[in-house]
């Protein structure tokens, strides 16, 4: 018993310096950025802000600004498909390695490889791109699916890590091949989770593609960026409505495939112990 509220009072006491660090960390972060609350929130700035906001309505409905917008969220969305798309196919191939399923030298390289990737950031990437590629939507897709490849690679390789080795054993004993004990032990069990997981970065690349736009990669961003500059408000009331509506609809998406997908895995394990037992 001693020793049991001996351990609970250092789990105590290490949580209790955990919290003391990080509220020290975030007083010295204000501290430090000297942020001028009484300036933000005085009269004078505040009815700045409201004239500013209100130069955003009405926005505007014309019907060529509204086919202008729409093709550019069509164009964030295909932007954002493709390069998750790619970075799911590039994840796939670099988890195996990353993973160790390729011996000790190239996980340490994979893993590396994928580290680099994931360590610049989208915004980088599609200022190299341009610069590679010229200004469009083809400068945004590289950048998405090279960062992308980094993230999803990781979060694979993690899932193979992670798999019980039983079922694939099982099938190498009975005489089975690496690639097909892998097909069809391993892959069945890994991929609902991949495919989690490339629907949550689909999700955070339609909102990336409408940023990247910004640096010339086309798309609604470049409309934002566009419309900004020249200080017309309604337009660009109207593009952030359009990111509003097209964000919205890929996470309904993205849900309902997760529930049809996440329903027919459950549906298959119900149905394997009965084709066993028969």
């Amino acid at each position: 018993m001693r020793h049991l509220d001996l351990r609970a009072l250092r789990i105590a006491l290490a949580g209790a310096g955990v919290v003391t660090l990080l509220v020290a960390a975030v007083v010295a972060s204000f501290a430090y950025l000297a942020v001028d609350w009484r300036g933000l929130l005085a009269g004078d700035a505040l009815r700045r802000m409201g004239r500013f906001m209100a130069e955003f309505f009405p926005p505007d409905t014309s019907r060529a600004f509204l086919v202008q917008t729409g093709r550019a969220a069509l164009q964030t969305l295909a932007v954002s498909s493709l390069g998750t798309l790619l970075a799911a196919a590039a994840a796939v191939a670099l988890a195996l390695p990353a993973a160790g399923r390729w011996g000790r030298v190239a996980q340490p390289a994979a893993r590396l490889f994928l580290n680099l990737l994931r360590s610049v950031p989208e915004l980088v990437w599609a200022a190299l791109m341009v610069l590679a590629a010229g200004l469009g939507p083809f400068a945004g897709t590289l950048a998405l699916a090279l960062h992308t490849t980094g993230v999803l690679g990781r979060l694979f390789a993690e899932t193979l890590e992670n798999l019980p080795p039983a079922p694939e054993q099982a099938l190498r004993a009975a005489g089975a091949g690496p690639v097909a004990a892998w097909a069809y032990a391993s892959l069945p069990l890994a991929a609902p989770q991949w495919l989690g997981y490339g629907l949550y970065r689909w999700e955070m690349n339609i909102r990336m593609a409408a940023v990247l736009g910004f640096v010339g990669a086309g798309g609604l961003g470049q409309m934002l960026y566009f419309h900004l500059s020249l200080f017309q408000q309604a337009q660009s009331m109207t593009v952030l409505l359009a990111m509003f509506g097209l964000v919205v609809l890929v996470d309904a998406a993205s849900a309902w495939l997760r529930r049809e997908t996440g329903g027919a895995v459950r549906a298959r394990r119900r149905w394997w112990p009965r084709r066993a037992v028969s």
